[in-house]
């Protein structure tokens, strides 16, 4: 595959799925054979939040999109949310690196659900931010209205206090392994991504959540199924991950 990352303490369960037994995370690693569905170039980084968190909306809720390097190579970071399909309440959440480039993309994710009580973390931070600020508009598309809301309890800042919660998981293990993950020196050769193709800004829909693939996530959506992740891990002492320049 084109991005090899640190596997210890994950049970491998195919090919191409690793789960953590301890937190029932999941981990995928992705490769699609075809232009990328990104509705923007890495570098538009406004267009592309924009863009997904409207195409997340159907399905959740996009929390974050970042334009990053990965071992050199330019990529996406994306985290989202949405409901966990087989349970009454609780949710999910996957955080992806997608490494596009024009004719295929790389994809690595991993899908934390919920455990525990539901809404737990919510109604510990309710008291701290008062209730009226609970649901501020989106910061990427303020006018959006999605499935799931956004939630101020949803912000890093609140990850200390939640160390066990899906979303710090979720959001640890793809920091650490977009600053540790490796890729492929023969894929990292290919021609860039450079922008999104006529037919393809409207597939995004991938990225997106329950979808399963995702433009800008291109793969790193599937959410629909729990997944496993590794523990959470401290930052290594390696290269940190680098925003791309905006043009």
């Amino acid at each position: 595959m084109p991005i090899s990352f640190e596997t210890g303490g994950l049970q491998q369960l195919d090919q191409n799925t690793w789960g953590d037994p301890k937190t029932r995370d999941i981990i995928t690693l992705t490769y699609i054979d075809a232009v990328p569905d990104l509705p923007a170039p890495l570098e538009d980084e406004d267009t592309l939040r924009r863009r997904l968190t409207e195409l997340q909306a159907e399905f959740g809720c996009l929390l974050e999109a970042h334009s990053i390097t990965v071992n050199g190579q330019p990529a996406l970071l994306r985290l989202e949310k949405f409901p966990l399909p087989d349970r009454e309440s609780g949710l999910g959440f996957t955080a992806g690196i997608v490494v596009p480039k024009a004719t295929c993309s790389a994809i690595l994710k991993i899908m934390c659900p919920e455990n525990g009580r539901p809404g737990a973390r919510e109604a510990a931070v309710v008291p701290k931010v008062g209730f009226p600020n609970m649901f501020p508009p989106h910061p990427y598309a303020p006018e959006v209205r999605g499935k799931l809301p956004y939630n101020a309890a949803d912000d890093m800042r609140w990850d200390s206090m939640f160390p066990g919660h899906a979303l710090t998981r979720a959001r640890a293990w793809i920091v650490h392994a977009s600053r540790t993950a490796k890729i492929d020196p023969r894929y990292a050769a290919l021609p860039a991504f450079t922008g999104p193709s006529a037919a393809g800004a409207s597939g995004a829909a991938e990225a997106s959540g329950s979808s399963g693939s995702s433009a800008a996530t291109t793969a790193a959506a599937s959410e629909s199924a729990p997944t496993e992740a590794m523990p959470i891990a401290s930052a290594p002492a390696s290269p940190e991950t680098m925003p791309i320049p905006k043009s």
